[in-house]
């Protein structure tokens, strides 16, 4: 009885230690098996972060063309819309594009809302000391649009005329020094389309405004007896990328991509679309 009792024990006693095992290897392949699940989640984690792209959100004034305005699903389209999506594709970027209207662009730069604005927006002292700009991409110059009797060929010829300007603008500060701050005969408007139509309907006399736009307008309104005035005194002006003052990363991302589409040939490509050659 003796010898059974003992080989009863050992026995009970090896199942035990085999049952431990088990249970140990059990437990021990159920934690590697879960953390190398966790470790793939964290790496699938990681490559999900990874693939994301920057969402930026670009402020524009959808009201001048053919830099920008709106198309037929009223999203904005135009030479600025394609040089800033070159850009983003160069840097990776995914871009929100909205229409934000010419004053309501600059407030949404100031208040964070937008992170760059493009729209023939023309560096100049008084804007650099509120915003950063990138290198210029755009060289332009001031034209007068008069009707083709008009006797002008100079800026101080309009400063007894009835002028219309976008409020604002480069266009309306020129002719604000011809014509004096406050002169009745000055008029503003939200946007240069608007201006153009006064004259159309001859309630001024001229309208001063960037070369491209009232170009566009001679070419495409389908309105005869109109003709623009260029002074070869006016200094010219250079369009910039605006961003929030000191964000400097964004602001070199730009240059970057700026530099780079117009190294590649993408940027005279664009150019060539809109203004029927090559940028001299």
């Amino acid at each position: 009885m003796r010898t059974q009792k003992t080989m009863k024990a050992l026995f009970s006693a090896l199942m035990l230690v085999l049952l431990a095992v088990m249970v140990a290897a059990c437990g021990g392949g159920d934690k590697g098996a879960s953390q190398q699940a966790s470790g793939q989640a964290e790496q699938g984690k990681e490559a999900s972060s990874g693939g994301e792209k920057k969402v930026l959100k670009v402020g524009t004034d959808a009201a001048y063309p053919p830099f920008e305005k709106q198309g037929p699903d009223s999203k904005p389209v135009g030479f600025d819309m394609d040089i800033i999506k070159a850009i983003a594709e160069v840097n990776g970027w995914e871009l929100q594009i909205e229409h934000a209207g010419w004053d309501p662009l600059f407030e949404d730069i100031d208040k964070g809302k937008r992170d760059i604005g493009i729209s023939a927006i023309t560096i100049n002292d008084e804007r650099k000391q509120k915003y950063d700009f990138s290198d210029p991409y755009f060289d332009a110059f001031q034209l007068i649009m008069v009707p083709e009797s008009a006797n002008v060929t100079k800026i101080e010829d309009i400063k007894d005329m009835r002028v219309a300007v976008q409020s604002g603008t480069t266009g309306a500060d020129l002719a604000e020094k011809v014509l004096g701050k406050g002169n009745p005969k000055l008029k503003g408007f939200d946007d240069t389309p608007s201006a153009v139509e006064e004259l159309y309907a001859k309630r001024v006399d001229a309208v001063v405004a960037d070369n491209a736009v009232l170009n566009d307008f001679l070419k495409t309104s389908g309105k005869e007896g109109y003709k623009v005035v260029k002074d070869p005194n006016v200094v010219p002006e250079q369009y910039g990328i605006m961003v929030k003052k000191g964000n400097k990363e964004l602001l070199d991302e730009i240059n970057k991509g700026l530099k780079t589409i117009k190294e590649n040939g993408k940027y005279d490509e664009i150019y060539k679309q809109y203004f029927g050659e090559e940028k001299k």
